[in-house]
């Protein structure tokens, strides 16, 4: 091999006495060989300026590019800073990981960082989340595999939580005190921009379209069998699932007199029930003496303040494994609905 020519696969296989598929292996497929012997082949290939197979021919050969892309409902600071998509996203990356597969993001908000087309590239696609718009969508190769997650789309599979049993079992444990104001506060339940109270006005989302109409229908279901007058139940609406979002709506619930102020919030997310309790002790409204919280998630910071938060904990990990085991054809292609757990902590014991 003359200096200058650039090893290849099968030039470091005859170095290394192994065949070609053990080099690609310790390279794409690292569960099919022994830590030591892919250790050692890491090791070798470094040393001799080897920097693995060319991804570029392989996908021309193969027609695959070992590339799955999470098409992402919000911007990529929103998803890597939320909890629970974080934690989706860690249980899409593990099996990629696991099976030599990398992972590329593409955000549904804000401005992509893909250049147009990208998306193309991918052997599939996981989709999580409602998407502001289904131009991305409508893009896509209709002849690559495709998994929604939290949401529906016609001809494919999906992975769901039983999100309204699960909101269903919540407000019916929070509604055996019989408050005198309940009120639910909404994650992105309206067609029209509303950072606030919902009327008559505002326009529901439909049901196919968002997880926040099923959580709904659970809490208005358990509020109905307790001899409440859904219609009277006050609605609030959240535009984004973060503090400073959160915070204004919540703080003007929370000025209400005393005699208006809900008694009972059932919130659709933790981050949401984390605002009200924050707001509620900075305004020395004792939780949960006059004032109960809900949420709905079961993110770590719920379970590890003081007082702890009541909430439905989903197994976000688990549902983005699930999904990658679906795309790379490690399990059937066929609907999941994967169980909750109820926590009950001091916000509504």
């Amino acid at each position: 091999m003359t200096a200058h020519r650039r090893m290849t696969l099968k030039d470091l296989a005859s170095e290394l006495g192994v065949s070609t598929a053990t080099i690609s292996n310790a390279f794409n497929r690292p569960d099919q060989l022994s830590p030591l012997l892919r250790d050692r082949i890491l090791s070798e290939a470094k040393r001799l300026g080897y920097n693995g197979p060319d991804a570029k021919a392989r996908s021309l050969r193969t027609g695959r590019s070992s590339i799955v892309a999470v098409i992402l409902a919000e911007s990529l600071t929103y998803s890597l800073n939320d909890a629970v998509a974080s934690e989706f996203l860690s249980g899409v990356a593990e099996v990629l990981d696991a099976h030599g597969h990398t992972l590329l993001l593409l955000p549904g908000r804000g401005h992509a960082s893909q250049p147009p087309g990208s998306a193309n590239i991918a052997d599939g696609f996981i989709v999580y989340g409602l998407m502001p718009n289904n131009k991305l969508l409508n893009e896509l190769p209709s002849q690559r595999p495709l998994v929604s997650v939290d949401f529906d789309i016609e001809g494919s599979p999906t992975v769901h939580i039983d999100d309204q049993n699960a909101s269903y079992h919540i407000a019916q444990h929070a509604l055996h005190t019989r408050p005198k104001r309940p009120a639910v506060i909404n994650l992105r339940l309206t067609k029209e921009h509303c950072n606030g109270r919902i009327t008559a006005e505002h326009t529901m989302l439909p049901n196919s379209s968002t997880i926040s109409r099923a959580r709904l229908a659970g809490f208005h279901a358990a509020l109905s069998e307790c001899g409440y007058d859904t219609e009277q139940i006050p609605l609030w609406n959240i535009e984004e699932n973060v503090f400073d979002v959160c915070s204004p709506v919540i703080a003007d619930i929370l000025d209400a007199p005393d005699g208006r102020r809900p008694d009972l919030l059932l919130c659709m997310s933790d981050r949401i029930a984390l605002t009200a309790l924050t707001l509620a002790e900075q305004r020395n409204i004792k939780v949960p003496e006059e004032l109960r919280i809900t949420g709905f998630d079961g993110i770590a910071e719920g379970q590890y303040r003081a007082p702890r938060l009541t909430t439905v904990r989903q197994d976000s990990t688990d549902k983005g494994r699930i999904a990658a085991q679906m795309i790379l054809g490690l399990r059937p292609k066929e609907p999941q609905l994967l169980s909750t757990e109820l926590l009950l902590g001091e916000t509504c014991p």
